[in-house]
């Protein structure tokens, strides 16, 4: 089954979303918000893709955060962060069975899904 997560409002979401239905490909959207995130399964991306590629340095959520709550950071630091505020995390991650891609682009789908 093939999952997208991330945030309704967020353009590169909307930007995955929009490809995959023109590409007719089904697919469960799971909202972080809206829908949470388990431990379980932000523990299996640390896993596979590493905390320090799950934070989104670039987003309005970082850069709203207090100086002492982002620096040092480390593992578990990283880990209470993305449960706090999983619009932390970098979006979107498409899970396509057992793998894990984190980002959209055109190219990289059509090549995911060719």
């Amino acid at each position: 089954m093939v999952i997208l997560y991330g945030i309704k409002n967020c353009d590169t979401v909307r930007k995955a979303r929009r490809w995959l239905a023109d590409h007719q490909i089904d697919y469960r959207f799971h909202d972080l918000r809206g829908d949470g995130l388990g431990d379980e399964l932000l523990d299996a991306w640390i896993g596979d893709l590493g905390w320090e590629n799950l934070i989104n340095r670039r987003g309005t959520t970082w850069r709203q955060l207090p100086s002492e709550a982002r620096e040092p950071l480390d593992a578990a630091r990283a880990r209470k962060l993305m449960q706090a505020h999983p619009a932390i995390i970098k979006r979107p991650l498409l899970e396509l069975g057992t793998a894990r891609y984190l980002g959209f682009s055109d190219a990289h789908y059509t090549s995911l899904f060719s």
